[in-house]
C-alpha cells in the first residue's frame, strides 16, 4: 500500500524482489534507446575486453532500480513526479544472466514550504547483484503527496 511523505521515517529500508537480466532485455533497451554499442552487442569483441564478456547498459540498471521501487507499491498512489538523480555511481558491471534487486533507504524527507500538500522524498538506492556486489548506487528525489498536509515538520 502506498505511503505518503509524512508516513516515512529517515533510515527505513526496503529490499525488493529480484530480476534476472536476459538477452531480450538488452536488445529491447538498446533498440528503444538507440544505444547499440559493441559493449552490449558484440560478444566476440567483448571476450577480448577487460570484462571478458558483454555488459548490460548502465542506464538499464538505473531504470530497473526505479522499476524495483514501483514493485514495492510504496509510491504508486502518492508520487507526483520524479525530480532528480543525485550522485549516481557505477561501481561495477552487470552481465547478462545476473540477478539484480534493490535496497532502498529513506535518506531525507523535505516538506514543501510553499505547497503544504507535498514535499520531496530522497531515497538512496543500492542496485545489488546475486552475490551481494553493489553495482550501482545513488539518490533519487521524488515529489510526494502528503496525507496530512496540516502537519508541518
Amino acid at each position: 500500500m502506498s505511503k505518503y511523505l509524512d508516513e516515512y521515517t529517515v533510515g527505513e529500508t526496503y529490499v525488493t524482489s529480484g530480476r534476472t537480466v536476459t538477452e531480450t532485455d538488452v536488445v529491447i533497451f538498446g533498440t528503444a534507446t538507440g544505444d547499440m554499442h559493441p559493449n552490449h552487442f558484440n560478444a566476440q569483441q567483448m571476450e577480448k575486453s577487460a570484462f571478458g564478456q558483454r555488459i548490460v547498459h548502465g542506464m538499464l540498471g538505473i531504470s530497473w532500480a526505479h522499476g524495483f521501487l514501483d514493485r514495492t507499491d510504496l509510491i504508486t498512489e502518492s508520487a507526483i513526479a520524479f525530480m532528480k538523480i543525485e550522485d549516481w555511481n557505477f561501481h561495477g558491471p552487470v552481465f547478462f544472466g545476473d540477478t539484480l534487486h534493490a535496497e532502498i533507504t529513506v535518506k531525507e524527507i523535505v516538506p514543501s514550504r510553499s505547497k503544504p500538500d507535498r514535499g520531496i522524498l530522497k531515497l538512496f538506492f543500492r542496485l545489488i547483484k546475486q552475490d551481494g556486489t553493489v553495482c550501482q548506487s545513488g539518490t533519487k528525489w521524488i515529489m510526494m503527496k502528503r496525507r496530512r498536509p496540516e502537519i508541518i515538520s
